[in-house]
């Protein structure tokens, strides 16, 4: 079998973006200017990026939504992206997640208000990888997915075995994380490495993953190489990929590093910050599935993001890739 496409699973999520003209103190009062809703949570985010790019191989979901308006939507939504939904369940045991996402107009910079919802029932009985052509799985988010991220009696967790069962099958797997408090963030995370082929992170969750304190400003390129050479040694098992505001490094298990700035953006171009991350993973997930070389995806990836701060919802400012590059041509590299 030549396998092809991309198969996204874990967080489906509403996000209502909303934005503010500053962050309260607490007791405050600040205004919202204007909010709409969109897709969220990092496969759903993913995949309707790379269908916005126009990638021209199979999007697939895998994921678990309530028995609600916001399930039917996100269900329709994936539908009208050309996504197959085939593998997306529902459940009249919890709600459809959402996520109430704060962005300040004026820097862009969003806070999270997070209902867990259906995500946190979904488990290894929902992925069955037999029914899959994809090239690869890409999984999102640990430390937001409550059945998956469960430590098992072995040390193991149910997203590791999730990964396991999908490397089995053939798939090459991915994986990211949420900047979020866990105690067992190390734990969690170290579980999954053995069973991932791509480990795409921030600079924080780099940092939480291996106890290695990364400042996000001034960013500190010599200890987010260091982290990512440790999670290379605690199990993963082709790259490790840090981005952070001015750019992204590649570490492979070879030991090459590679480093790519980010876009010089001028004054105005960042209406909302919100889903940044995951449209770097989508530019970076599809010069992977193409086989491109690593100083290629990481220029999409950066584009890609560029891309996506355009517009204050996830995915509605992602163009074409071609369109996406044009964006180095014209704004440059830090």
């Amino acid at each position: 079998m030549t396998r092809t496409g991309i198969l996204a699973g874990g967080n489906f999520i509403i996000d209502h973006v909303k934005l503010i003209d500053a962050y309260p103190e607490q007791d405050m009062l600040t205004f919202i200017r204007s909010e709409t809703s969109s897709n969220g949570g990092g496969p759903y985010n993913v995949l309707k990026d790379l269908a916005a790019m126009r990638v021209g191989y199979p999007l697939a979901a895998t994921g678990l939504v309530g028995k609600d308006t916001n399930g039917d939507w996100i269900l329709r939504d994936c539908q009208s992206a050309g996504i197959d939904i085939t593998q997306m369940h529902q459940t009249d045991a919890a709600p459809t997640s959402y996520t109430d996402a704060m962005t300040v107009t004026s820097s862009g910079r969003r806070t999270f208000f997070h209902q867990l919802g259906a995500n946190a029932l979904l488990g290894e009985a929902h992925f069955d990888f037999s029914r899959t052509q994809a090239k690869i799985f890409h999984l999102g988010y640990l430390m937001l997915l409550s059945e998956m991220d469960r430590l098992l009696p072995d040390g193991r967790t149910v997203a590791s075995r999730v990964l396991e069962a999908a490397q089995t099958a053939g798939l090459l797997t991915s994986v990211d994380l949420v900047s979020a408090d866990n105690p067992q963030f190390g734990q969690i995370t170290t579980a999954a490495l053995p069973f991932t082929d791509f480990l795409i992170v921030n600079e924080i969750e780099a940092g939480k993953a291996t106890g290695i304190d990364i400042k996000s400003s001034p960013v500190n390129l010599e200890k987010i190489q260091t982290a990512a050479r440790q999670l290379l040694r605690q199990g993963v098992r082709r790259e490790v990929i840090v981005h952070f505001e001015s750019g992204a490094i590649v570490a492979e298990k070879s030991g090459t590093i590679h480093h790519q700035p980010s876009l010089k953006l001028p004054p105005g171009f960042i209406a909302g910050a919100t889903g940044a991350g995951d449209a770097f993973a989508a530019g970076y997930l599809h010069g992977t599935h193409e086989n491109w070389s690593i100083p290629d995806r990481l220029k999409l990836a950066v584009t890609t993001a560029a891309a996506c701060l355009t517009h204050p919802t996830p995915s509605q400012g992602l163009k074409p890739v071609a369109e996406c590059l044009k964006l180095a041509a014209e704004l440059g590299f830090r």
